[in-house]
């Protein structure tokens, strides 16, 4: 039997069959395929490797059409091909669209992480940063595709962001590599957003901008008490918004971080000094003894408006000559002034911004060599905020 128009339409089940395949004498493995319910289709059914494959070409095709269609997968076929393995792999890729490879990431980053940096890497992949990537599979997303995303970034929000959104779809890439679901890290190839690495690098120019800022943050709210505390501890950002009342002893005047709450995963003791103990002092006096964090609103987490608090600050800072800048050119600005200005030696100022994780040899802390550092600087800080010299160790070169 030749299928064609007229044999295919007069074709039905035989003996009570539910499905019935009748196949084509002219091009063997091209059939028509019949099931109960009324569902019929063209089919090309083959072997491969030792395994029988069926591919269905269409129901809304003609006999001649399905023909052509059948004639094309066996010569595939001969050709070492195996055409419905590719089907199928079609099919997955399609389903392995960026969207659904960053919800997985994001899954399995969550216990590996940082809470602030898996926040923020849902932020910018799951947001709107990346969202033209998101219906289209990750093993097809090219440099074209990333370039005109960051473009877009950098126009309407800033190289600052551009260059944190590129670093965070970089992350994913190579994770995904690693899980075989694409080939390739197209962001790699992707420029840089200008002046994104620059602003990374900012120390705060001359004395005149730290006792800017300080002095612009003189109110009462919690904004201007975490700016205060992380120019005195060297802390992250993170590390003193999210502050619990329960890693904080005023009596013996230190702040105990766990390690899961420091990106190095080393828990970190801070000594506090005079002005910082009075920042959580009067924040203990107007909460009272039931909050959990020291800021924030009160709820599950800490703070948390820092865009607000930000906006507000530099406002107060419009008239002082303070070039833009970040929170965490606070930390960079307190290393560089304790090595370069206060003769502090290098492996205690690592250990004041808990870099120091000791080596095979030396495991020492440098606990009294830190609070020494601290107390030091907060004498540098307040001496430049009231407007006095402050004491500067002179650069001896032999």
């Amino acid at each position: 039997m030749r299928l064609d128009a007229q044999t295919v339409a007069e074709l039905e089940l035989t003996d009570g069959k539910t499905d019935q395949i009748f196949f084509d004498d002219d091009l063997s493995g091209f059939g028509f395929r019949i099931r109960a319910g009324g569902k019929r289709s063209f089919i090309c059914q083959y072997r491969v490797a030792g395994r029988t494959r069926r591919q269905t070409i269409g129901t809304r095709v003609s006999a001649d059409q399905a023909r052509k269609q059948a004639w094309r997968i066996l010569a595939a076929v001969e050709c070492g091909a195996d055409p419905q393995a590719d089907k199928a792999k079609a099919r997955l890729k399609a389903a392995q669209t960026v969207e659904a490879i960053v919800g997985k990431y994001l899954a399995a980053k969550e216990n590996a992480s940082r809470p602030a940096t898996h926040r923020a890497a849902r932020a910018y992949l799951s947001g709107s940063h990346f969202k033209p990537l998101h219906p289209i599979a990750i093993a097809d997303v090219t440099l074209q595709d990333v370039a005109t995303c960051l473009t877009t970034i950098v126009a309407d929000r800033g190289t600052a962001t551009a260059g944190q959104a590129r670093s965070h779809l970089s992350r994913l890439f190579a994770w995904a590599m690693g899980e075989g679901l694409c080939s390739e890290n197209p962001v790699l190839a992707s420029n840089k957003p200008e002046g994104a690495a620059q602003q990374r690098e900012r120390v705060l120019r001359g004395d005149f901008e730290l006792a800017a800022i300080w002095n612009a943050a003189s109110g009462a709210g919690d904004y201007d008490r975490i700016v205060k505390l992380l120019m005195l501890t060297g802390c992250r950002r993170e590390e003193i918004g999210g502050l619990r009342w329960d890693e904080v002893d005023l009596p013996k005047a230190v702040i105990r971080l766990p390690k899961e709450r420091c990106k190095n995963g080393h828990a970190h003791i801070i000594a506090l000094t005079e002005p910082a103990i009075e920042i959580l002092t009067e924040a203990r006096q107007e909460q009272g003894v039931d909050r959990v964090f020291v800021f924030g609103a009160g709820g599950a987490a800490g703070f948390s408006r820092w865009a607000h608090g930000k906006r507000g600050l530099d406002a107060r800072l419009a008239a002082a000559g303070v070039a833009p800048w970040r929170l965490h050119d606070l930390r960079r600005t307190m290393a560089t002034s304790m090595g370069e200005q206060l003769g502090i030696q290098p492996h205690i100022v690592e250990a004041t911004l808990n870099h120091w994780q000791g080596n095979a040899y030396n495991w020492a802390t440098y606990e009294n060599d830190k609070r020494s550092a601290w107390v030091r600087w907060t004498e540098h800080v307040t001496a430049l905020a009231a407007g006095k010299s402050p004491k500067v160790v002179p650069l001896k070169i032999a």
